[in-house]
């Protein structure tokens, strides 16, 4: 079992996980167990009743947060002809075609979101093993495969972000920074729950969201009281 440092130990004694909260004393509670010295991203992590090893059962989706996350969003294009002036116009940090490919078949990997118009998938999915393992691929199912370049661009600059769950139901979100206020939070957490119920899959059954806690990047989770959030 990995040990923890002094200060992480301090910061658990000021939290008590059984105790359920309400999101702004939530908030609260972490900010007051913080120790870092940078501005953490909070993060909140969902417990989902989905089975995670069935395909149907998939949960993905997006959310464009009322408060963005606190940081610039680079986002590349892989597009041709008009779709180049387009992105471009959308504030995208790079544009290119097989000159692009070959730039990050080389090992560049200095962005955050890749959108590539449905023309060019066929050159990019050679980049298959390399931005696949890293979320980075274009995908159709999250709006990054479109010849709407300007639109998708624009809406990633404005801070859409993806989720999706993981191996074990569990979904992990980055809703913003220490820094931020509580309302700030909040209103991203509600944003982000309420994206996460639309997509819920037909196939799941009982109770969808079963726990939901927050936390900083350095601290301790701490459970809140959702219900309120999700109606």
């Amino acid at each position: 079992m990995a040990k923890h440092g002094k200060n992480y130990r301090g910061a658990f004694d000021k939290v008590d996980k059984e105790t359920t909260l309400t999101p702004q004393q939530g908030f609260e509670k972490i900010k007051e167990a913080s120790f870092a010295k940078f501005d953490e991203s909070v993060d909140v992590d969902v417990r989902l009743g989905i089975d995670p090893a069935k395909g149907d059962q998939v949960v993905r989706g997006s959310v464009v947060l009322p408060h963005n996350l606190g940081r610039k969003v680079r986002v590349i294009v892989f597009a041709k002809d008009k779709y180049i002036d387009q992105a471009v116009a959308a504030g995208a940090d790079e544009v290119g075609s097989t000159d692009l490919i070959e730039k990050i078949t080389g090992g560049w990997l200095d962005f955050d979101y890749a959108v590539s118009t449905p023309d060019m998938m066929g050159s990019v999915g050679k980049l298959a093993k390399v931005l696949g393992p890293k979320g980075l691929l274009p995908n159709k199912k999250l709006g990054t495969v479109t010849f709407d370049v300007g639109a998708i661009v624009s809406e990633l600059k404005k801070g859409r972000s993806f989720f999706r769950n993981d191996k074990a139901g569990l979904v992990h979100f980055a809703i913003g920074k220490k820094s931020f206020e509580g309302s700030q939070l909040n209103e991203n957490l509600q944003a982000f729950l309420k994206s996460l119920m639309v997509a819920r899959p037909n196939t799941a059954k009982g109770k969808y969201i079963q726990k939901v806690s927050i936390s900083s990047t350095m601290g301790p989770g701490v459970r809140i009281d959702y219900e309120d959030l999700i109606k």
